[in-house]
C-alpha cells in the first residue's frame, strides 16, 4: 500500500484539530455577537469570514508548489522524483541502504588477475599460447552474454570486462563464439549464483559453468592441471579458497570457471551443474567512484547511517566499505547465510551493529528494511533488479537505478537515479531537508498571521468594538495567505543543514519550538494591531 510521509501525517492530523478548534471559536464569537444584540445574519457572516481567514486553506497548495519546484531542482541533479511526497520524505531519512556495484563503485570492471593451475597470473602477463590459459579465456567468452562491437559495449559490466580482456590479446569474442557455437544454456540467477552454457568443443559436448567461487567449489570433484584432469583434493580446495580470500581482501570481484562433459542431444538442467572440473578464477576490479567517499563522509556528518548491500564476497565488500568509510570501528559485516540463522527478534537487536551485508538475496533486503523500520528509522533502499522491487516498495524511500535498473524497479521506486550514483542520493537528501525547513517557515508565517487575526478580533469583541469587517478579513486573507508564504518556500538552505541529525519522524509539526514561535509572533502582531487601532 502507499505510504504517507511524516509531513503528510502531521499536516493531516493538524488540519483536523485546527479546523475543529476554529469552528468552535467562531461559534463562540457568533454567540457573543448575537448576545450583544447584533443582527443574526451579520453575526453569521462575520463568523464565516473569520473561519475562512483563520484556516490556512492555501497551505496544501503551497506545500505542493514547493515540492514541485524541489522536483525540478532535483532533476537537474540527476534525481528523478516519481512521487511528490518523496521530496519531503528524503529530508528525514536516517538510514540509506545502498547497492555497492554501480552506486558506490564505477561499475567499470577490468580484469586484474588469473588464477590457474595453482598460480596467480597478472592480467598483463597472460600467455594465450598456453593451452590452459587460452582455454580459460575462451570459456570466459563463451559463458557470457555481453558483446563489444565497434566500441559499443552491451551487457553486464562484469561480462564485458571478460570480452575486453580477450580483445586485448587479439582473441575476438565473435570468432570464438563462431568456432564453438552455443547449443543450450541455463541463465544466471541470484539463487544459484551461477550460469551454464553448452558448446561443441574438440568433438565433445562441454558445459561451461561460471559463478561464485564458494558455490562452485561445493559442486566440483575434479581439477584441470597441466598433467591432465585429476580428482580435486582438500588441499586444492583450501588453496583455491585462500587465493579467493586474498583477491577479495584486495577489493576484487572473483568468478570461478568450471566445465564437464555432457551426453549428446541432452538439454541442460540444474541437475547437470554437479561433478564439475575446476578450471580457474578470474579477478576483476570495480573501483569506487571518486565522489563516493566524500558523499559517505557527508552522510555520516548529517547523522545518516550508510549501509552497503551487495551480492559480492564478504571480504570484497569489507575492503570497499573500509576504503569508502562505511565500515567504521565497532561496526560489522554479515552475510545473507548468517542473516538466515537469525530470527526477526535477533536481527532487530543486532541490526545497528551491521554496516555491510554481503552475499545477500532479494528476500534478505526486505528483512533488512523491516528491521530498520521497526527501530523507528526512516529508511531508503536502492535496487536495480526485478527481485529488488519488494524491498524498494517496503522502504520509506525506494530508489531505483536509472541506467542499470529494470522497468519494474523504476515503476515501484519513489525516486530514480539517472546516474546510478550514491552522491546523488545525498544531494537529494540535502534538498529534501531544505524543502522541509521552508515548508515549516511557510507554516509558521501562515499560522502566526491567522492566530493574530483571530486574537485581535476576539480581544476587540470582548472590549465591545469591531476592529475588522468581514470584507477586511477576506482581503487580508487573499493578500497574505499565499504569495509571502510561497516566497518563504523558495529560500536557500541553511548553512548547517547537513550538519544536523535527521529529524525524528514522530516529531509533531510544532516540534523544535515552532509552536512557541507561532504563539509569540501572533501575540506581538495582535498587540501592534490593537495599539495601531487605538492610536489611529
Amino acid at each position: 500500500s502507499e505510504k504517507q510521509t511524516p509531513l503528510q501525517v502531521n499536516l493531516e492530523e493538524f488540519g483536523k484539530k485546527l479546523s475543529v478548534l476554529i469552528l468552535v471559536f467562531c461559534g463562540i464569537l457568533f454567540g457573543i455577537s448575537v448576545f450583544r444584540g447584533e443582527n443574526i445574519g451579520s453575526a453569521f457572516m462575520f463568523a464565516v469570514a473569520l473561519a475562512v481567514a483563520a484556516i490556512p486553506e492555501a497551505l496544501s497548495s503551497i506545500v505542493t508548489i514547493v515540492l514541485s519546484f524541489g522536483t525540478q531542482k532535483m532533476a537537474k541533479e540527476h534525481a528523478i522524483i516519481r512521487k511528490l511526497q518523496a521530496v519531503e520524505g528524503l529530508g528525514s531519512v536516517s538510514v540509506i541502504c545502498s547497492d555497492k556495484t554501480g552506486t558506490l563503485t564505477q561499475n567499470k570492471m577490468t580484469v586484474e588477475d588469473y588464477y590457474i593451475e595453482g598460480r596467480r597470473i597478472r592480467a598483463d602477463e597472460i600467455d594465450v599460447a598456453d593451452p590452459a590459459q587460452r582455454f580459460l579465456l575462451d570459456c570466459s567468452i563463451l559463458c557470457n552474454d555481453s558483446t563489444n562491437e565497434n566500441g559499443v559495449e552491451i551487457g553486464d559490466p562484469t561480462e564485458t570486462a571478460l570480452i575486453n580482456l580477450g580483445s586485448r590479446y587479439g582473441v575476438e569474442a565473435a570468432e570464438v563464439r563462431e568456432s564453438y557455437p552455443r547449443e543450450d544454456e541455463i541463465p544466471f540467477d541470484s539463487d544459484r549464483k551461477m550460469m551454464s552454457t553448452l558448446h561443441r568443443i574438440d568433438g565433445e559436448n562441454r558445459m561451461i559453468v561460471k559463478g561464485a567461487v564458494d558455490r562452485l567449489l561445493d559442486l566440483t570433484d575434479r581439477i584441470w592441471t597441466e598433467n591432465g584432469i585429476r580428482k580435486i583434493t582438500k588441499e586444492d580446495k583450501e588453496k583455491i579458497q585462500s587465493q579467493n580470500q586474498e583477491f577479495s581482501m584486495e577489493g576484487l570481484r572473483v568468478l570461478a570457471f568450471t566445465c564437464r562433459e555432457i551426453p549428446e542431444e541432452h538439454l541442460l538442467t540444474a541437475e547437470d551443474e554437479d561433478h564439475l572440473v575446476f578450471l580457474g578464477m578470474i579477478a576483476m576490479m570495480d573501483p569506487p567512484r571518486e565522489e563516493s567517499k566524500a558523499a559517505v563522509e557527508e552522510c555520516i556528518k548529517a547523522g545518516i547511517r550508510p549501509v552497503m548491500i551487495t551480492g559480492d564476497h564478504k571480504d570484497t565488500a569489507v575492503a570497499i566499505a573500509k576504503e569508502l568509510g562505511i565500515l567504521e570501528a565497532g561496526w560489522k559485516a554479515v552475510t545473507g547465510a548468517e542473516i538466515d540463522q537469525l530470527s526477526d527478534e535477533e536481527l532487530d537487536r543486532r541490526i545497528e551493529e551491521y554496516a555491510v551485508y554481503a552475499r545477500v538475496q532479494p528476500e534478505h533486503k526486505v528483512r533488512i528494511v523491516d528491521a530498520w523500520k521497526r527501530k523507528g528509522r526512516i529508511t531508503a533502499m536502492t535496487g536495480d533488479g526485478v527481485n529488488d522491487a519488494p524491498s524498494i516498495k517496503r522502504a520509506d524511500i525506494g530508489i531505483g537505478m536509472g541506467i542499470t535498473g529494470t522497468d519494474v524497479t523504476k515503476n515501484v521506486a519513489d525516486m530514480v537515479l539517472a546516474d546510478d550514483n550514491f552522491a546523488t542520493i545525498i544531494a537529494a537528501v540535502e534538498e529534501g531537508r531544505r524543502i522541509y525547513d521552508n515548508i515549516r517557515k511557510a507554516i509558521q508565517f501562515l499560522l502566526a498571521s491567522n492566530f493574530a487575526e483571530v486574537l485581535s478580533i476576539f480581544c476587540a469583541t470582548l472590549m465591545g468594538f469591531t476592529i475588522l469587517n468581514p470584507v477586511h478579513l477576506l482581503w487580508i486573507n487573499l493578500i497574505t495567505d499565499c504569495f509571502p508564504a510561497l516566497a518563504l518556500g523558495m529560500e536557500d538552505g541553511e548553512a548547517d543543514i547537513m550538519k544536523r541529525p535527521p529529524r525524528n519522524a514522530d516529531d509533531g509539526i510544532f516540534a523544535d519550538g515552532l509552536g512557541f514561535d507561532v504563539a509569540f509572533q501572533g501575540i506581538v502582531i495582535t498587540v501592534l494591531t490593537l495599539a495601531s487601532y487605538f492610536i489611529g
